[in-house]
């Protein structure tokens, strides 16, 4: 069993061809060797086996698709994060907070990656200059009290190297908060090691965002793997980014949902699919989530709903989508409730 192996050596055994793809799984359309050439792909035998027990919701996730090089919708950089980097590898979008990007690798290369365009390539190269010029504009701008670790997988770093980052960061005054961005609990599972977790929490306020889009990657592996993590006092938080035709359903994402609340992450974004190039046959339209989101609100936990937000295109930042109930807001407020009932609120008089 890979959960059995060292995370390194799992790693090493990936499927990165086209001819890698076919002795797994049957894959006889060569064109995917262009879709490869364009983007990389990357399936770690943790997950290949999860592929080959069940199928389309995962593999679609995983490998590749001609559809990637055929798309004519999306945009290279969609979210403007290269005209945002005032140094490389550091996006700064929002005022006081800033996406820190330190390596191009990943456990497994999802081909509905908002970073396509250049993670597991040498389009993103990351060297011992290119972090010290981030921490130098980290420490010049101390407006930014919050850090967002992200790549690629910040998890794929050896921990000493992890750490020197984490270090580095701590020792900026103005620097409150500390966040990973990571889909490795629930891609390579196996790395979330004892010694890694008491490596981190020497590091809070840390903060992880994981990234589960289906019921079936929460497997007994990725339990344990987030276990150990809310062990060590770290607050978990999920991303999942709607995607057609694999959890654009009310009852999947439902499952999920409250199957992550079991294992103690809490659902914190629903991601509308962003517009990059290479991925326009996962997008929905957005009135699909929104209708999604009313049939979740009200009938599962509320510790249980994440919020559905679009990141805007051209860097404009993340916008809430949700469904309306408000009727009218004058001197009462009248809205529907969750079962679709009308009902009224009086607002206050001011009586001084």
């Amino acid at each position: 069993m890979t959960s059995m192996k060292n995370w390194q050596e799992i790693l090493r055994q990936s499927v990165t061809t086209f001819a890698d793809l076919q002795k797994h799984l049957n894959c006889d359309n060569n064109v995917l060797e262009d879709v490869i050439a364009t983007f990389p792909m990357r399936i770690n035998p943790y997950f290949l086996e999860l592929i080959q027990k069940h199928g389309a919701p995962l593999s679609r996730q995983a490998v590749p698709n001609i559809l990637e090089i055929q798309d004519t919708v999306g945009i290279s950089d969609p979210l403007d994060e290269d005209n945002l980097s005032p140094v490389n590898n550091l996006v700064h979008k929002y005022p006081d907070r800033a996406l820190f990007l330190v390596t191009n690798r990943c456990a497994m290369y999802c081909r509905f990656c908002t970073r396509k365009r250049k993670v597991g390539t040498e389009k993103m190269r990351i060297t011992a200059k290119s972090l010290e010029d981030c921490y130098l504009y980290l420490r010049a701008t101390p407006q930014i009290r919050e850090v967002l670790i992200s790549g690629g997988d910040p998890l794929l770093l050896e921990d000493d190297k992890l750490e020197d980052i984490l270090r580095r960061l701590r020792e900026i005054p103005s620097i409150e908060v500390l966040r990973i961005g990571t889909r490795v609990p629930g891609t390579l599972p196996m790395r979330i090691t004892k010694q890694l977790v008491d490596m981190l929490k020497r590091y809070h306020p840390l903060y992880i965002n994981t990234h589960f889009n289906h019921p079936l990657e929460i497997t007994a592996e990725a339990k344990t793997a987030c276990n150990l993590l809310a062990d060590g006092g770290i607050p978990l938080g999920n991303h999942t980014v709607l995607l057609k035709g694999i959890n654009d359903s009310s009852e999947i994402l439902r499952r999920l949902f409250l199957n992550l609340l079991k294992i103690r992450v809490k659902p914190y974004y629903l991601f509308q699919t962003d517009l990059t190039c290479g991925t326009n046959h996962f997008r929905t339209p957005t009135a699909k989530g929104i209708a999604i989101m009313r049939d979740l609100i009200g009938h599962i936990s509320g510790m249980a709903i994440p919020t559905f937000a679009l990141d805007a295109p051209g860097g404009k930042g993340k916008i809430p989508l949700t469904p309306e109930y408000i009727i009218n807001h004058g001197s009462d407020l009248s809205f529907t409730n969750y079962t679709g009932e009308i009902c009224h609120y009086p607002e206050p008089v001011d009586t001084f």
